[in-house]
């Protein structure tokens, strides 16, 4: 296949390095609206005349984990894997970015023209004030097209980068998605303190409209890959589905049953969700962490927080030009879990220093970089090509239940925990080290696995 397809513009490394700044930059947008809210805990619990809207812990774990609502309860992550294996990377992508842009319009909009009253009864999450509502509603949304676009952009750089350096670019790809985070983790408290709540949520606003028109422009690359395949086709009486082209093999749901068969599949899945459910919700929560426990200064709280996923965009390419290269990707996975277990545990003992606070913060960046670095290029080995949005849309379904549970979980913990001015979090953060151990023990089932069925999940990607 790699021979058949040598004179196309996804052999050309200008174009395929192009073509990776442009999706990176568009999911580095939609990272930025995710984790946005994220500082601004501390604002949004303050009173109206203090300059907050008056939410409870509880409130704001029902607003971060409402990305995930729509994704689970109406299955919109399987929806948009089977859009994206029918319909393509472009359709998809246009369709993701879109999505993206109304639910960031939305939360901007309910933040800043709303009123925090009345109380709403909502089923299944009590009595809430109808502002955090309606932004969990507008989240929500905006988690459709986020993870669409997630799977969408991996798909995108499996097609240009397969046989090639895939490793590193997705590990250069995770690099600009934390640069999302941090810089939203970095400025969003510091920018609605100097300007305003809704201020740091209207920069959100403009990166995804900014990266919707990348988006775009990519797919005029995209276009001419399939048409040079096609012609290469019909020059040497192949079929273009044996090409390297988003359709390299026609989607059937009959072979859905191979990969749901596949126990290295859903180790992954698992892997995956009991990964991310103990880090992001971690940084959701992170910022006030700073600020209650460590006594960290408001202002410079999400700078600490934001040392994670700074160390991650050195870190990952590295580590993925490694798995590139060397290999050993299920080893990698297992120790990103332990570094990541340890450190949460860690964070659990009575130890105040904000010192400590910065060196776990540096190991579990390590661990930010090393896992990620080494699970999404292991997909592809796991999963054929025509099934791969499917199968990237289950990985990412189990995942957001984790995200969407385990926030509104640790909310309701810590406020049972609060007293005054004064949180606990002993509790809170010794469950997302109980989820760590079950990253933990994934991780060594898939590496016993991968020795077994041979996956090639140690073997290096460029052949």
């Amino acid at each position: 296949m790699r021979d058949e397809i040598r004179n196309t513009i996804a052999t050309k490394a200008w174009a395929r390095w192009t073509v990776l700044a442009i999706v990176s930059f568009t999911m580095m947008a939609g990272y930025v609206v995710a984790k946005e809210m994220s500082p601004l805990q501390f604002m949004l619990e303050k009173a109206t005349q203090d300059g907050g809207v008056g939410w409870t812990s509880g409130e704001f774990g029902i607003f971060a984990g409402s990305r995930g609502f729509f994704n689970v309860f109406l299955l919109m992550l399987f929806v948009g894997g089977i859009i994206l294996d029918k319909m393509g990377v472009r359709f998809t992508g246009i369709l993701s970015c879109v999505l993206m842009l109304g639910g960031a319009a939305a939360v901007y909009g309910v933040i800043t023209y709303t009123s925090p009253d009345p109380m709403w009864n909502v089923p299944l999450l009590g009595t809430i004030k109808r502002q955090v509502a309606l932004a969990a509603l507008g989240f929500a949304f905006f988690g459709i097209g986020y993870e669409m676009c997630g799977i969408t952009v991996s798909k995108v750089v499996v097609r240009w980068f397969s046989g090639k350096e895939m490793a590193l670019a997705m590990g250069l790809q995770v690099s600009m998605a934390r640069l999302g985070t941090a810089l939203a983790l970095n400025f969003s408290l510091p920018i609605a303190l100097n300007w305003g709540l809704p201020r740091p949520l209207l920069i959100g606003l403009f990166c995804v409209g900014v990266g919707l028109i990348a988006y775009i422009y990519y797919c005029t690359m995209d276009r001419r890959l399939d048409a040079e395949t096609q012609k290469l086709a019909s020059q040497q009486n192949v079929e273009t589905q044996n090409l390297a082209s988003q359709d390299d093999e026609k989607f059937h749901f009959s072979d859905m049953k191979i990969t749901i068969k596949n126990p290295g599949f859903w180790l992954i899945t698992l892997l995956c969700m009991f990964y991310y459910s103990a880090l992001y919700p971690f940084l959701d929560f992170a910022t006030k962490l700073m600020i209650s426990k460590y006594g960290v200064e408001a202002e410079l709280a999400g700078a600490i927080p934001s040392i994670l996923p700074y160390t991650s965009i050195v870190l990952t390419p590295l580590f993925g030009a490694w798995f590139d290269n060397k290999g050993r990707g299920a080893t990698m996975m297992v120790i990103g879990s332990v570094l990541l277990t340890i450190t949460l545990f860690v964070f659990a003992m009575p130890l105040n220093s904000s010192w400590i606070a910065v060196t776990l913060m540096c190991v579990l960046g390590i661990a930010f970089s090393l896992l990620p670095a080494a699970l999404w290029p292991a997909v592809p080995k796991i999963v054929p090509m025509k099934q791969l949005g499917t199968s990237y849309s289950i990985i990412y379904y189990i995942q957001n239940i984790g995200l969407m549970l385990i926030p509104v979980l640790i909310g309701k913990v810590l406020e049972r925990n609060t007293i005054g001015e004064q949180v606990d979090y002993t509790q809170s953060l010794l469950i997302f080290g109980v989820i760590g151990v079950g990253a933990i023990a994934t991780s060594s089932l898939l590496l016993w696995l991968d020795r077994k069925r041979h996956y090639g999940l140690e073997s290096p990607n460029i052949a």
